[in-house]
């Protein structure tokens, strides 16, 4: 019956990932990448599990899609566009695939579950706080020194964004619960959503300090762009860890979620 559920789970996962190139939110090697991950999470995890990631996929890229033309305004900020490859895919669900792997072992610990929906809720959490972010009518501000940035840098923080960080933290919480159904579900929803807020402010934390940034001398714009900038020219290293890339935040990010949500639900649950 695993197996079964498992050859199940990975159609699903290839029709997902089919289906997302098609849209053009996936590149083909995203569109790889997010059949592997989730026919482990769909075929280990079942429904919940494969609810919870759909719930992120698909809100996240109706984000993308929605405020493309805002946030191609200062596309030079960001290392990537809205069309996610296969580290991009990795860098938000890898970690998801190995706790369904995980899950399958342990028979179903409930901090395994609590630590896939907290690293669940802090990639949507990030992603939401990007997508709506950019529409903040005030200019962010470095989460370090609280100084005006300009919109997209990274590690900067707004109003906006931070309320889109919870918003999508805890829509996580709300489809993770409906699956779950304790009695304990305030405790439930609070950690996952803090988990989320948790990892994403982390997620800022690193950008404002050790993430590598570049500087193109043609635009004169900071970017996270490397080797080159999006007008064809080589971007100089500024600041930070040059092995330290966005994609590499976005994995620190998801660990930092499902970390939070499992010494959360271990503290408090």
């Amino acid at each position: 019956m695993q197996v079964v559920q498992l050859l199940v789970g990975f159609l699903f996962g290839a029709g997902t990932g089919y289906s997302a190139w098609r849209a053009q939110s996936l590149s083909a090697s995203g569109a790889a990448a997010a059949t592997v991950i989730g026919g482990l999470i769909f075929g280990l995890g079942g429904l919940s599990w494969a609810a919870v990631l759909l719930t992120f996929f698909i809100s996240s890229s109706l984000l993308s899609k929605a405020f493309s033309r805002r946030k191609a305004a200062m596309g030079e900020k960001f290392a990537k566009g809205s069309v996610r490859d296969w580290q991009q895919v990795a860098a938000n669900g890898g970690l998801g695939a190995l706790l369904a792997i995980a899950h399958a072992i342990s028979g179903g610990e409930i901090w395994v579950w609590l630590a896939y929906c907290g690293t669940m809720a802090a990639v949507n959490a990030d992603t939401w706080a990007t997508e709506i972010g950019v529409l903040s009518a005030t200019p962010p501000r470095s989460i370090i020194t609280m100084k005006r940035v300009e919109a997209g840098a990274s590690g900067g923080v707004s109003v906006l964004g931070t309320l889109a960080t919870m918003a999508g933290a805890g829509l996580i919480g709300l489809v993770g619960l409906a699956f779950v159904g304790m009695e304990a579900w305030a405790i439930f929803l609070a950690v996952v959503t803090a988990a989320g807020l948790g990892g994403s402010l982390i997620d800022s934390l690193l950008g404002a300090t050790v993430q590598a940034i570049y500087y193109c001398p043609h635009d004169q714009k900071e970017t996270e762009q490397h080797p080159t900038h999006r007008c064809g020219n080589t971007t100089k290293h500024v600041r930070g860890w040059k092995w330290l890339n966005n994609d590499l935040v976005n994995l620190i990010c998801s660990a930092a979620g499902a970390g939070l949500a499992a010494v959360l639900w271990a503290t408090l649950g």
